[in-house]
């Protein structure tokens, strides 16, 4: 006689297959919206842009108000104030269109701050905003004291024209065209749309953020930078120039540094805890470094060249 299951009889079980564990990123398709929306912010600011309102209201006027005299039109007179023109004509570009892309580095820097405790306050900021400038002095150093040695012959410091165009700011499309890309891919790897080989070493990624900031000094034609580099050129000391172009650098990022610390401060931690969330935190990194890297490159590499001829850009009223 067959034997029949009796009633009680568990019912066999299919395996369950383990649930993955640690974070889950966002779905591809927001990654992809997010870097479409950043890229046309950069474009848009880029034709909203306005050089004379940053660089001559803002610039300027900060400049003569700290210094107490017209920066331009002033001869610096000795070491001691070519040193304070340095700081002072950094700190009144801040938000020029050659440095305004350094605002992508509050992302990075919060990664790299991963302290939310209160008593480790003071070390969650210091330490990035040191890395940050690590970076940054390497770069804008090394190319001070270059500059003074290789003078007048850098394309930069020339008064020359090439098809109608200076031949300074052909190397500034060149320069800030590169560094925009590099800041638009290391955006693109941040949102996991390209690989991403700072994924896993976000003080590195806040490190090259610097280089590149310290980097913009080898495009920059801002006409106080410019007095500057010449003013350098003329002592014939390199580590003047060294030390001329670190102060500039240092002015550069002064904004953005009190910007970070007074967020972390005010909130109490809150910011560095709300960006541990790692979706939150691709999201803004890399929003924020495909939007001002894609500006850069706009900005330079068409705008700027249409000004002079070379090509096409639409241009604002107030242009």
């Amino acid at each position: 006689m067959a034997l029949r299951e009796s009633p009680e009889s568990p019912a066999p079980r299919r395996p369950v297959s383990p649930t993955p564990v640690g974070p889950v990123s966002p779905a591809p398709t927001r990654h992809g919206t997010a870097a479409l929306v950043s890229a046309a912010a950069g474009v848009l600011l880029a034709v909203l842009w306005s050089f004379e309102f940053v660089d001559s209201v803002i610039g300027d006027t900060v400049a003569n108000n700290l210094l107490g005299h017209d920066a331009k039109a002033t001869a610096i007179g000795g070491t001691g104030a070519g040193l304070l023109f340095a700081f002072v004509s950094g700190f009144a570009g801040t938000f020029t269109a050659c440095n305004i892309a350094m605002v992508a580095s509050v992302g990075p820097l919060s990664q790299a701050g991963s302290s939310t405790r209160l008593r480790h306050q003071l070390r969650t900021l210091v330490r990035p905003v040191g890395w940050l400038a690590l970076g940054m002095i390497a770069v804008s150093a090394t190319y001070g004291a270059v500059g003074v040695l290789i003078g007048d012959s850098l394309p930069q410091l020339s008064t020359e024209t090439v098809g109608g165009m200076p031949v300074r700011l052909i190397q500034s499309s060149v320069v800030f065209g590169v560094i925009g890309l590099v800041l638009a891919l290391l955006g693109l790897g941040a949102l996991g749309l390209v690989p991403d080989v700072f994924a896993r070493r976000p003080v590195a990624r806040v490190v090259l953020i610097g280089a590149l900031i310290g980097g913009f000094l080898i495009g920059r034609p801002y006409p106080l930078f410019n007095k500057l580099f010449h003013w350098a050129v003329e002592t014939g000391n390199p580590l003047y120039g060294a030390a001329a172009f670190t102060l500039q650098s240092l002015g550069n990022i002064v904004i953005v540094t009190l910007l970070f610390v007074v967020v972390v401060l005010v909130t109490r931690g809150g910011f560095l805890r709300w960006m541990t969330d790692p979706t939150r935190s691709a999201l803004v990194t890399g929003a924020l470094l495909v939007a001002l890297g894609v500006f850069t490159v706009v900005y330079w590499d068409l705008r700027v060249p249409a000004i002079f001829g070379v090509g096409w850009f639409p241009t604002m009223p107030y242009n």
